[in-house]
């Protein structure tokens, strides 16, 4: 599923109209963004799951091209964990 195909579905299912569903979209992921941004920044959605950032270490790694050791520098990346009911719908698990 992309974006459009995203924006279609929240439409149909919540009974708005597109323009809607879409700005609903980028709202959020406006506002997963800018947290994410901010210091310690997570968004737990219960059951659904949560999105976070970690810091990634620098490390050695070799270039494929030339085979010979480079440097990658230390960052940020985003994260996210499933949480139990998505993680249960995704395994076929029933729902106790």
């Amino acid at each position: 599923m992309n974006k459009s195909e995203l924006i279609d579905a929240i439409a149909k299912d919540a009974g708005i109209t597109k323009v809607a569903a879409k700005a609903s979209l980028e709202s959020f992921i406006s506002n997963v963004t800018s947290t994410l941004k901010k210091k310690d920044g997570k968004v737990s959605l219960v059951g659904f799951g949560t999105f976070s950032v970690a810091e990634r270490a620098a490390r050695q790694g070799i270039n494929p091209a030339t085979k010979k050791p480079i440097k990658i520098a230390a960052k940020k990346v985003a994260k996210f964990k499933a949480g139990a009911d998505l993680s249960n719908a995704v395994s076929g698990a029933k729902k106790k």
